[in-house]
């Protein structure tokens, strides 16, 4: 799967960004290095003026691609949910049974995400990390309903959506379809986050991961 994922462009809605970074050596270091600073002091640290410094840039030609770090969060997340999408995809696409279908989903969009070796763009488990973390704050703002009107959250919203189809495969009837598909991709994420810093809240644990958890809703649910 990873192979075949190599060979895809995440393409990320242009309206977030002022350039695509993916079309120059300095945007694409842009990008990576981000992630891994994200990943080292959180957002809520993160500066432009600190990233600069960490590629040897000027701070102003940082902004030449995005135009604040709110909007390059947005991109981090849009390619996160595009390569997420490929990936469930790519995992489903031979599988008959809807139910075995969804699991697989499931599987794809709660559990360990692991490195594409062939991609040195963006370092997918670091990424992963960040999602879990700081994907809250690209839609808890009070300018949330013009970005989606904008199509900035189109790519979630279509892996959410998909989650659904699935869902309803397995049972046309079902009542809050949507509601359960988006607790999944969602309440899995916050899960992952439970399991690190809030143990004695949540069962996941290292014997028993989100994608177990979700697996079993699922499996009382519509079996």
């Amino acid at each position: 799967m990873y192979h075949l994922l190599s060979g895809i462009k995440i393409q990320v809605n242009p309206k977030i960004y002022l350039k695509d970074p993916e079309t120059s050596a300095l945007g694409r270091r842009i990008v990576s290095e981000s992630v891994m600073l994200i990943d080292e002091i959180g957002f809520d640290c993160f500066t432009f003026k600190k990233l600069g410094d960490r590629i040897g840039s000027t701070e102003s030609s940082l902004y030449r691609y995005f135009e604040n770090k709110h909007k390059l969060l947005l991109y981090l997340s849009s390619w996160y949910w595009t390569w997420m999408q490929y990936r469930i995809m790519f995992a489903t696409a031979n599988i008959n049974d809807p139910f075995d279908k969804l699991s697989k989903a499931i599987v794809v969009i709660t559990g360990k995400v692991e490195n594409d070796s062939n991609n040195d763009f963006i370092d997918e488990q670091v990424l992963n990390r960040i999602i879990i973390t700081e994907f809250t704050k690209t839609f808890l703002t009070k300018e949330v309903d013009e970005e989606n009107r904008e199509g900035f959250f189109v790519i979630y919203k279509k892996v959410v959506n998909d989650l659904v189809e699935m869902i309803k495969a397995v049972n046309p009837d079902l009542r809050y379809a949507r509601s359960l598909a988006s607790s999944i991709v969602e309440g899995s994420l916050h899960q992952h986050f439970l399991k690190e810093h809030f143990k004695t809240i949540t069962d996941c644990c290292d014997q028993v991961s989100p994608a177990d958890v979700y697996l079993h809703f699922v499996t009382q649910l519509l079996k």
